[in-house]
């Protein structure tokens, strides 16, 4: 199994485009059918350092993480959203034991 998580930094980060970027990432549960498990945050401290909303995913190797770079919903719906509204990001993929 594999972990992918990316935190995202948001050019506005006001409560509702936070929430809006929530919504975005979790709409992909029941859309991406190559997802496991999806969680989604969003950081509450917005100290200096913090990134505003996380999303992990988990898949089951790293074939389904490569096609689901590729996914239609993912990219036409997700990325679209995020690239549009994300400052910066930061992501790590990782093997679950």
């Amino acid at each position: 199994m594999i972990k992918h998580i990316v935190c995202f930094k948001l050019k506005d980060n006001s409560e509702g485009e936070c929430k809006k970027a929530a919504e975005v990432l979790r709409s992909m549960e029941g859309n991406v059918d190559l997802l496991r498990s999806i969680e989604v945050g969003i950081d509450f401290l917005h100290s200096p350092r913090s990134y505003d909303v996380i999303l992990q995913v988990t898949l089951d190797d790293r074939d389904a993480l490569d096609a689901y770079q590729q996914d239609e919903y993912h990219c036409s719906v997700v990325k679209k959203h995020m690239h549009a509204v994300a400052e910066s990001s930061v992501s790590m993929d990782y093997l679950i034991d």
